[in-house]
Parts: C-alpha cells; sequence; structure tokens
C-alpha cells in the first residue's frame, strides 16, 4: 500500500451528511460569517467607553498604556474584521450569484474589500497611538502634553476614518437589500429594512462630515433602522436560505410557461 493510500482516511457517512447539509444552506454559512462579524467590534464599541476620557488627552493616554494588552486586542479584532468581512460578502456571493450576478459583486466590493482595507489602514493609527503612549524613545524631544496631543491625533483620525467607512456600509446593504427582495428565498420586509438601514448609513456619514456636532444625536435616532442588519443576521442563522429550491421553482415556472 502506497503512502499516499496510507494517509487517505475516507469520510464517514456522518461526515457526508455534515457536509451536504451545508452545501444545500448557504445561507446559513452567510449567516454564522455574519455573527462571527458581530461578536468582533471590541475597538469599535468596547474600548471607546473603557480607555478613553473625552476632553482628557493625559487621561485617555495613561488608560492606553495602563491597559496595552486590552488595546491591542481591539486592534487584533479589527484585523481580524476586516479578514471576516471578505468571507462573509463571498458566502453572500455565492447565496446571490444566480438571483444577479452583477449586484452580488457590488456586495463584494462595497461590503468586504474597501470596509477591509478601512479597517486595515485604521490599525495603523491605532499603533501609532499605543506607540506614543509606551513612551517611545525617539519620542523624548517632544513633552508629555505634546505626546498626549499627538495619540489624541490619531485616535481623532481613527474616529474620521470610521465616519468615512460608514458611507461604505451603507452603500453595501443597498445592492444586498435588491437581492434580498429579489431572491424569493428570503422574506421580501427584510429587503425594505436593509434599505432603510444603508440610507441611515449614508445619513450618519454625512452628518458626520457636514455637522460632526449632531453625529451622536444621528446615531441615537437611526438605532431602529440600523437593526435590520441584525435582523438578516438572526433570519440566516436560525432558519438559513436555500437558493436551490428557488432556482428549480424558477426553472419550473419557465418550463410551465413555454
Amino acid at each position: 500500500m502506497s503512502a499516499k493510500a496510507q494517509m487517505t482516511v475516507p469520510a464517514g457517512p456522518g461526515y457526508s451528511r455534515i457536509k451536504m447539509k451545508w452545501n444545500r444552506n448557504p445561507g446559513r454559512i452567510a449567516g454564522f460569517w455574519y455573527l462571527l462579524l458581530c461578536m468582533l467590534p471590541l475597538r469599535l464599541v468596547y474600548i471607546p467607553n473603557k480607555l478613553f476620557v473625552h476632553g482628557n488627552a493625559a487621561a485617555t493616554v495613561n488608560n492606553i498604556a495602563t491597559h496595552q494588552l486590552l488595546f491591542r486586542l481591539g486592534i487584533v479584532s479589527d484585523l481580524a474584521g476586516g479578514v471576516v468581512l471578505i468571507f462573509l460578502t463571498l458566502a453572500f456571493y455565492r447565496l446571490f450569484a444566480q438571483v444577479d450576478r452583477n449586484l452580488a459583486v457590488q456586495v463584494v466590493i462595497f461590503g468586504g474589500v474597501m470596509p477591509s482595507l478601512i479597517f486595515f489602514v485604521g490599525v495603523v493609527s491605532d499603533l501609532a497611538a499605543l506607540m506614543i503612549a509606551r513612551g517611545a524613545n525617539f519620542l523624548s524631544v517632544f513633552d508629555k502634553p505634546q505626546r498626549d496631543a499627538l495619540a489624541m491625533l490619531f485616535l481623532s483620525l481613527r474616529d474620521h476614518q470610521n465616519t468615512a467607512a460608514e458611507i461604505l456600509w451603507g452603500v453595501w446593504l443597498l445592492p444586498l437589500a435588491v437581492l434580498v427582495y429579489k431572491s424569493r428565498f428570503l422574506p421580501r420586509f427584510l429587503g425594505v429594512w436593509l434599505i432603510v438601514n444603508g440610507i441611515a448609513y449614508i445619513i450618519l456619514s454625512l452628518t458626520g462630515v457636514m455637522w460632526p456636532q449632531y453625529h451622536s444625536n444621528m446615531f441615537l435616532y437611526s438605532q431602529p433602522a440600523m437593526f435590520g442588519e441584525m435582523a438578516l443576521m438572526l433570519w440566516l442563522v436560525i432558519k438559513g436560505a436555500k437558493p436551490q429550491a428557488w432556482i428549480v421553482s424558477r426553472e419550473a415556472t419557465i418550463g410551465a410557461t413555454t
């Protein structure tokens, strides 16, 4: 028996059933990628509330220096989030390619590739702030208030990157909403909710650029609209989606009319 044959272990019936089950429900795969993404925004949600002190650069930098591991975990969560976004949008492409391939490609570009790049660029700003908080030797030419102000500059730059990214967080939901609405294997109300969700993100981003003093209030007012993504994620995780059944039904309808 050859070494290759010895290393080959035939898959049992249980493995085959699991693989077939996942292949038959690609919507659930997308749902679990979505769920994983929702568990990763440590840097976006938790760390600002835990470490950042509004209007106090010295306290913020001291908190980062004291809790470096937590801050680094936030950086890692952003890197992981960028990668998960790619896999999520590819899962959506697989799910919706038969509905409208062009729209599915737009989902990958606006929802995966471009936001992931912003994630990775944003990490550079956080690493710069961490370097300043640790007190790198070459920064000794600056006094402590200057270093604190420089660290806050990088943290503020990161916030502005998030504000810019909100445009993409909204734009990618528009082709996704149309795909959900047209698919027939997902409820149409989810498609309508996603359109509202996407428009809310776009308005939120423009508010942050044009009228930053109202950005926080706009974020609070837009919360009901932003549960559209959560609703889609929960539906996919719990019920999944099976485009094969829709394709068979469409082909049967076309065959009956010809």
